[in-house]
């Protein structure tokens, strides 16, 4: 049987859907109408707009339950919950703008104008602030995780186990790991118990009853035939146990994955990624917008830094550096000088004298840095000049983080594809571990950002950003 938490977080998510759209409803009415809110609907008696704030609740509440924005699955992890609560919302909308143009009902227009972008807002803040809160306690006390069993080869189990070890929020938490047919070579390269034995879907299933189990995850490596899957899944279903299959496709988000059914298989198409013109277009208004409003509420936080940063030491407020962006175009990247102003030479004695050769110079207690430049970087509050840059076209707001060009030299062909968009302020691995990732999940990361690129992907790396910032976590 599933654990409780599987239906009391979903009863916590109705619970925050509720109060937003009741609170985006009624303030709306009350704010067009002055007061109670309640003035009658032009052509029909019997309602007032108290009642129609009330059944476009019941009726908002609704639609984003038919359309699986609150399921399980979804909840805590990903764009995908946004996606869900967007797109039932609008279709809500545009459903109430059809019934009321055919029955010749006259709504509003400025209760609708305030209603959609403020319910909007309150439902994606309310969710928000549930997958938050969620987070920490998975985190902190391993709550809120499905107990998961991987079944698999061996270098496939380790990289499914790597992939959500990594991600502290996910959802679930494997406890085993079924290796059919594997030999163990005496390493122990899993720190979860490792079975090897397991020969059939039978004895599988024994093993999934006895750990307790909640989801099973199948990966390639897999000995099973599709008859054995078949029948894996309808004993795991009879549990209530949730079946999962990893493709060997790694790194590719949704939009891009494509199922044909052929013949009794499931083909998967997978798409070419590419940054189409409106989409590079809808990116760059985005960043224009938000960096030109972001610069004029923070300025006197920007003034208040740039002179702590000139009296702590000696040299320019600015640190001005050459990085490589778009197609491989070079350009300067501002940052708040953090370091005294012989950085650079002092790196290359470090790097001489700890052997560094990775592609990222990184040291955990620097000297190089002042003391105002530790707070500021802890903060991230160092990279904040680098919204000029984004109003300038070098950067965006969201994207891979801009190279040095001798790093760039180090780079593989493969990573070049990097500069198929333009660098940025924060990125998907700056919010995926930062400076404790390798720089081979970095590249990972990074990639997977280019290739399968949202605006709603970049909002939610936004947000994430601005939680790690002030929460304190370290900078980039």
């Amino acid at each position: 049987m599933g654990a409780s938490w599987e239906r009391g977080l979903p009863r916590l998510v109705l619970t925050a859907d509720v109060l937003a759209v009741l609170a985006a409803t009624f303030l709306s009415a009350s704010l067009r109408f002055g007061g109670t809110g309640f003035a009658e609907l032009p052509g029909v008696d019997f309602l007032d707009y108290g009642m129609v704030s009330a059944l476009l609740s019941i009726a908002w509440v609704g639609a984003l339950a038919i359309d699986g924005s609150r399921d399980i699955r979804i909840l805590g992890v990903g764009a995908e919950e946004y996606k869900r609560v967007l797109r039932a919302t609008l279709y809500l909308f545009g459903f109430v703008a059809i019934v009321s143009f055919a029955f010749g009902i006259e709504v509003a227009r400025g209760y609708i104008g305030l209603a959609l972008p403020l319910g909007v807002v309150l439902l994606l803040l309310g969710r928000f602030l549930v997958r938050g809160w969620v987070a920490r306690r998975r985190r902190a006390s391993g709550d809120f995780r499905r107990r998961l069993l991987i079944v698999g080869g061996p270098k496939a189990v380790v990289h499914v186990h790597q992939a959500l070890d990594s991600e502290g929020g996910a959802a679930y938490a494997p406890v085993a790991a079924v290796l059919p047919g594997y030999r163990p070579r005496g390493e122990d390269f899993l720190p979860i118990p490792v079975d090897t034995s397991v020969e059939d879907v039978d004895q599988l299933v024994a093993e999934v009853d006895a750990m307790d189990i909640e989801a099973v995850v199948i990966t390639s490596g897999h000995p099973f035939v599709p008859d054995e899957v078949r029948r894996l899944g309808w004993e795991l279903q009879e549990r209530e146990i949730s079946l999962i299959m990893v493709p060997a496709l790694v790194d590719v988000a949704g939009p891009r994955l494509h199922t044909q059914p052929l013949a009794g298989l499931p083909l998967i198409h997978l798409s070419t990624p590419r940054l189409s013109r409106s989409k590079a277009l809808t990116k760059r208004v985005f960043d224009l917008v938000a960096a030109g409003v972001g610069i004029v509420l923070i300025s006197p936080l920007l003034l208040a830094v740039a002179v702590a940063v000139k009296v702590s030491s000696p040299g320019p407020v600015l640190f001005r550096q050459e990085r490589v962006g778009l197609h491989g175009e070079h350009f300067t990247m501002l940052k708040f000088r953090s370091m005294v102003v012989n950085a650079e030479q002092i790196k290359q004695q470090l790097v001489s004298d700890s052997g560094e050769e990775n592609v990222l110079f990184k040291m955990k207690d620097d000297p190089r840095v002042t003391r105002v430049g530790k707070l500021i970087r802890r903060t991230s509050i160092d990279e904040l000049p680098q919204l000029f840059n984004v109003l300038r076209g070098d950067m965006s707001l969201v994207g891979p983080r801009p190279h040095l060009p001798h790093e760039v030299e180090q780079y593989g062909a493969y990573v070049n594809r990097r500069f198929l968009v333009q660098p940025g302020i924060t990125g998907l691995w700056q919010v995926s571990g930062r400076s404790d990732l390798s720089w081979e999940d970095a590249v990972r990361l990074d990639l997977y950002y280019v290739e399968n690129w949202s605006i709603l992907g970049d909002l939610v790396i936004l947000a994430r950003t601005v939680r790690a910032v002030t929460a304190a976590e370290g900078a980039y």
